[in-house]
C-alpha cells in the first residue's frame, strides 16, 4: 500500500523512527485490535491505538457513562452522561483519526459471543475489571491463538503483562498467573476502594505501548513477564511469570508440545 499525503504528515513521526518506518506504519495501519473495556484502561488505549493509525479497533462494552467514570475515564465527557462507552470511545476515535475504522460490540462478552467476536481481531487488549470476564477473554484467546496483552488495577498500582502460549514454550497464559477467581468477599473494584485517576493514565498508556510493541515486533515483549507500577513510590518492577505445567488452559494438548 502506498501513503497518502495526509498519512505521510499524520504519521511522520513514526515513519522516520528506525524501528518502525514505513513498513511499521503499514504494519499499524493494517491491524485489527479489540479492546476489552472503554473505561479508566480503555480511555488512554483506545486514544493511543487510534493516534498511532491501528486500522481497525474493535470495543468491546455494554455499559453507559456515569458521571463517577469522568475521573478516570478520560474518553468521555460530561455531555457523554448516560450514552454507550462504546458509542461515545467511537466519537472521540473519529474526531480524533478518522482514517480509523471503530467496530462497535455494544454486548457484554459471554461464553456465546466471545469466539465470534475475539476472532476478528489479531491482538486484543483486556482492561475490564472482573474477574470473569478475564478468565474467558484468556481462555478464547489462548483456544483462538490471539495474543492477550491485559493489564488491571488498583488504588494506587497496576500490573501489566502479555500473554500468547501459541509464540513459544514455557509461555504462560493468564490462567497460570490465576487459575481461579479469588472468592467473591476478596473481589474489590474502583467503586469499592477508590483509585487515583490518574494512575488508569499510566496503565492504560503503558498498555497501548505494549499492543503497538507486539504490532510492530519491536523491543522485549512483556510475554512470560509481569510490570508493577507503584504510584506512590514511584516506582516499576518487572518480575517472572513462568507457565504453570498443570494450567488447565494452556497446558493441556500440544499447545507447547
Amino acid at each position: 500500500m502506498d501513503f497518502t499525503d495526509e498519512q505521510l504528515e499524520r504519521y511522520a513521526r513514526h515513519i522516520i523512527l528506525k524501528d518502525v518506518g514505513g513498513a511499521g506504519q503499514k504494519a499499524l495501519l493494517n491491524a485489527r485490535v479489540l479492546v476489552v473495556g472503554a473505561g479508566g484502561l480503555g480511555s488512554p488505549l483506545l486514544q493511543y491505538l487510534a493516534a498511532a493509525g491501528v486500522g481497525t479497533i474493535g470495543i468491546v462494552d455494554d455499559d453507559t457513562v456515569d458521571l463517577s467514570n469522568l475521573q478516570r475515564q478520560i474518553i468521555h465527557t460530561s455531555a457523554d452522561v448516560g450514552k454507550p462507552k462504546t458509542g461515545s470511545a467511537a466519537a472521540k476515535i473519529e474526531a480524533l483519526n478518522d482514517g480509523v475504522k471503530v467496530v462497535q460490540h455494544t454486548v457484554r462478552l459471554d461464553s456465546a459471543n466471545a469466539a465470534a467476536i475475539i476472532d476478528e481481531y489479531g491482538i486484543v487488549a483486556d482492561g475490564t475489571d472482573n474477574f470473569a470476564t478475564r478468565h474467558l477473554v484468556n481462555d478464547t484467546c489462548v483456544a483462538l491463538e490471539k495474543t492477550l496483552v491485559s493489564a488491571a488495577l488498583g488504588p494506587f498500582e497496576g500490573q501489566l503483562a502479555t500473554f500468547k502460549p501459541h509464540a513459544g514454550v514455557g509461555l504462560p497464559c493468564y490462567r497460570c498467573f490465576l487459575p481461579d477467581e479469588p472468592p467473591a468477599d476478596m473481589q474489590r473494584t474502583c467503586s469499592d476502594i477508590g483509585i487515583l485517576g490518574a494512575v488508569a493514565g499510566v496503565v492504560g498508556t503503558l498498555q497501548a505501548v505494549e499492543v503497538l510493541k507486539e504490532i510492530l515486533g519491536i523491543g522485549d515483549s512483556l510475554a512470560g513477564k509481569m510490570l508493577i507500577y507503584d504510584a506512590l513510590s514511584a516506582t516499576t518492577r518487572t518480575i517472572g511469570l513462568p507457565q504453570d505445567p498443570g494450567c488447565s488452559v494452556c497446558a493441556k494438548g500440544n499447545l507447547n508440545g
